[in-house]
């Protein structure tokens, strides 16, 4: 998330061109780089629980970007809540 408020902001004040430049900066293809930028789309709240989520130090994460691109790619906020919801075990 954090990551995508980046580039976001890279993008938005000029220091890149472009999602090429900023593929090409970030060594990753520019599908990736879009991938990472509609995380951007979520809900506020959303996005701040994910820039608080516990770092994992071992395994693998309980949430990662894949999980979360059905999210994004939904544009009204409050059914991204609720999808987020169900992806947390919580009834909304």
């Amino acid at each position: 998330m954090a990551l995508a408020i980046r580039m976001d902001k890279l993008l938005r004040t000029g220091e890149v061109r472009d999602l090429a430049e900023l593929a090409r900066l970030g060594n990753v293809s520019q599908p990736r780089v879009t991938q990472i930028l509609n995380l951007t789309l979520l809900a506020p709240e959303i996005q701040e629980e994910l820039l608080h989520l516990p770092l994992v130090k071992t395994g693998k994460p309980g949430t990662h970007e894949k999980m979360v691109r059905p999210i994004a790619a939904e544009m009204d906020w409050e059914r991204q809540r609720e999808m987020w919801a169900r992806l947390n075990g919580k009834a909304r």
